[in-house]
């Protein structure tokens, strides 16, 4: 039996169809809207939202916030250094990914605007650096917007606002959970008012999602970590919510992850007691999803992971006709692009 490729996740996407800056309004965006492998796409608008769902439906979104996590230094010898941040670790030491002209040694020195960065040693792909503060006050202090490398322009002030949901609360994120940041304060009082419950996850987004797939054989591409914490009180509006009948809708691919792992773990066991722990779930097609029945995402790149795991929930063929669909109509694309309902086309059983 042929194995899945990477190559059986790839479209043509125009340029000029990615977007490169966020509209004048966050819930003023296209929405997609696919119900089911069988039922053909629709276009609405993301204020549209509330009429898709139900008094009773929950939506669970990643409140992580993005901190400004990339940094420029240079090297004794005057060579450029790129520095995001990965995770920040105890003893003002963190991970860093750092891009040079050649490789950084251990014990090699770094000039920042906000001191010297140490080079510790490689933990895999990354750099373990010693930082002259605590990593996450470093790069508040000195650092700059994280912008997708798609984005062809340097960050100003409107990214400071608008890569940022307005529900995001713990730093931590290198990249924005970018389904949320259709939603403004009006709609979330619509979906108020409409008894549409919503609850929390965090998930700390690293640079690791921006990292290519360099398998064709998708079995042999390893995930990068990420940080999670799904609480008790997650946990129990997730109980609430099943025992109604009602569904679970995460709001971004990172909530999936987080409550699928969290499901894998144990923790919606019929226990509620809530999980946190690092998690490298890779959602493929083939994969049996237990919690979550429908998603509102934005749209992924080619050969992503991310756009593996749409292609999990919904159906391969499903997904690529609807992405063909939105090159055809023009959506916008990626972090400051358009947005999808996708309903699972097999509802999730019991667990």
């Amino acid at each position: 039996m042929r194995s899945v490729q990477t190559s059986d996740f790839d479209f043509q996407l125009p340029p000029d169809l990615i977007a490169q800056r966020p509209l004048a309004e966050r819930s003023h965006s296209r929405l997609l809207v696919l119900e089911s492998p069988q039922h053909s796409p629709r276009d609405r608008k993301f204020c549209d939202l509330p009429s898709l769902l139900n008094s009773g439906d929950l939506l669970v979104f990643n409140d992580t916030r993005v901190v400004p996590a990339r940094l420029l230094g240079h090297k004794s010898s005057g060579g450029a250094v790129e520095m995001l941040l990965e995770r920040a670790l105890i003893e003002n030491c963190a991970l860093l990914q750092m891009r040079a002209s050649k490789p950084l040694r251990e014990g090699q020195l770094i000039h920042t605007a906000g001191g010297n960065v140490i080079v510790l040693g490689r933990e895999g792909e990354l750099y373990k650096v010693q930082l002259p503060i605590s990593g996450l006050d470093f790069f508040t202090q000195f650092g700059s917007v994280p912008l997708p490398p798609y984005i062809n322009r340097p960050p100003d002030g409107q990214d400071l606002e608008r890569y940022q949901s307005l529900l995001a609360r713990v730093p931590g994120a290198v990249a924005a959970p970018t389904a949320s940041l259709h939603f403004d304060s009006h709609l979330i009082e619509q979906l108020q008012v409409q008894r549409v419950q919503h609850c929390m996850v965090t998930l700390h987004v690293g640079a690791g999602t921006f990292s290519p797939i360099r398998t064709e054989n998708i079995d042999e591409h390893r995930m990068h970590a990420e940080y999670v914490v799904v609480s008790a009180a997650t946990c129990a509006a997730i109980h609430k919510t099943r025992a109604a009948g009602k569904r679970v809708i995460a709001v971004g691919t990172t909530v999936v992850r987080a409550l699928e792992s969290a499901a894998l773990a144990g923790a919606l066991d019929g226990g509620l007691e809530g999980w946190c722990g690092d998690t490298s779930i890779f959602i493929k097609p083939g994969f049996n999803f237990q919690v979550v029945d429908a998603l509102v995402t934005n749209f992924h790149l080619p050969r992503s992971t991310l756009l593996m795991l749409v292609s999990a929930f919904v159906g391969r063929e499903a997904i690529l006709k609807a992405y063909s669909h939105a090159v055809n109509q023009r959506y916008r694309f990626f972090s400051y692009g358009d947005a999808m309902f996708l309903t699972r086309a097999i509802m999730r059983s019991d667990l």
